[in-house]
């Protein structure tokens, strides 16, 4: 991945791919509570954080540096983006790179079980 497109998507507001998260699920008749249940397993925020940065459209790279990433986030593996996301060497984007990755197998069918790695 190029230095420029790491940069870009760092500075990406959250809330600006947040809605995509939902539609990406809602059209596999997944919910938004499951989306949720999804963000809160991988970054440690409850519903009034992920608010807030919403709110303050605040961008990837604070999101991620603020998270307290989960222990089994090491488990998600897999390609996304054309790249497999445990070989990701940049921390932040390989961060990033689970969210969709488990957005991506939530949209897929995948029990919660599975996904949180349970």
């Amino acid at each position: 991945m190029h230095d420029k497109n790491i940069s870009r998507i760092l500075k990406m507001p959250f809330a600006s791919v947040y809605p995509h998260y939902l539609e990406k699920a809602e059209k596999k008749n997944r919910t938004k509570e499951e989306v949720h249940q999804v963000i809160f397993w991988l970054t440690g925020y409850d519903e009034a954080a992920l608010q807030k940065h919403l709110e303050e459209k605040t961008n990837f790279e604070y999101f991620f540096s603020q998270a307290q990433i989960n222990p089994n986030a090491s488990k998600i593996t897999g390609l996304i983006c054309g790249y497999r996301v445990e070989e990701i060497e940049d921390k932040l984007i390989r961060e990033i790179r689970y969210m969709d990755k488990l957005i991506d197998e939530l949209a897929k069918g995948k029990s919660l079980d599975k996904i949180l790695r349970k």
